[in-house]
């Protein structure tokens, strides 16, 4: 809660000083979403350690019967199952921890005067990742109903812009529509991306927002080092600026006009480039 916080007041810092008052209510909401998920969290695991001792007291239950007749065990047993699966039954769902904040008034504004077009070059480019819209903003995703030649094999696909920087500010937007398993960012030029096996390389290097899906849900990542952020999935548009003198590289959630994280003291190595990936597993 705190980094969300941080992240929030970073960035009004940066705005007019009419947006106090936005401030002021968007710092107080998210305190209270904080506030109300750690409640949740201290009912859940006071309901767990209960249902805990329920069970352990089923199974010394169960050992003891262990040794009785059959017909002794099969009267009894009927009622141990009962409440067993009573127990199971009213086990605590799991929560939501995303620490969804309230839009940043002119966020975009601001960054779009540090505008770039990132271009892809030609052997880089796939069906996977490309050009689009006012081609200042680049197409990510994999969607496995468009892609009917995809098989089981979990397969990798990752770009470099044609952009380098070393010096200056910059931003740009990536399209990643409603789909998952996808990651953008920027990496120094020794970063190596896949290897041999198609696989890709560890995050050093690396500077990038991914989004991965687990099951029924989706999860959202930051690398160096790898770091869980705990907001909503964007759609649609993702804001990326990258600030090579302060060594940052944010992430902007452009239809919510809300930041997602700033990776701070980044080790860049320049030139640093865009990079692009989408996963199909």
């Amino acid at each position: 809660v705190n980094v969300r916080l941080e992240a929030i007041r970073a960035e009004y810092q940066k705005m007019p000083a009419f947006h106090h008052e936005e401030e002021k209510h968007n710092l107080e909401m998210l305190k209270k979403k904080g506030k109300d998920i750690f409640h949740q969290l201290h009912l859940s695991k006071t309901k767990m350690a209960h249902r805990r001792e329920i069970l352990r007291g089923t199974y010394a239950e169960l050992m003891k019967m262990c040794h009785k007749p059959d017909v002794e065990l099969l009267q009894a047993f009927g009622d141990i199952l009962y409440r067993s699966e009573s127990v199971l039954l009213h086990m605590p769902q799991p929560l939501n921890l995303e620490l969804r904040a309230g839009p940043i008034t002119g966020l975009r504004d601001r960054l779009n005067q540090f505008r770039v077009d990132i271009t892809l070059p030609h052997n880089e480019a796939n069906s996977h990742i490309f050009r689009c819209g006012d081609l200042r903003s680049i197409c990510i995703g994999c969607d496995r109903q468009n892609v009917p030649h995809i098989t089981a094999t979990p397969t990798s696909f990752l770009a470099r812009g044609a952009q380098t920087f070393t010096s200056g500010k910059y931003y740009w937007e990536v399209h990643v529509g409603d789909s998952w398993n996808w990651a953008f960012g920027v990496c120094n030029k020794y970063w190596k991306g896949m290897n041999q096996n198609g696989n890709i390389h560890g995050e050093e290097g690396l500077f990038s927002l991914g989004c991965v899906k687990n099951d029924i849900q989706c999860s959202l990542f930051t690398t160096s080092p790898l770091t869980l952020q705990y907001v909503p999935r964007p759609t649609n548009h993702v804001g990326l600026f990258l600030d090579c003198e302060a060594r940052t590289v944010s992430f902007v959630d452009v239809n919510q006009s809300s930041p997602i994280y700033t990776i701070p003291n980044c080790s860049f190595s320049p030139p640093l480039r865009p990079i692009f990936c989408c996963i199909h597993l």
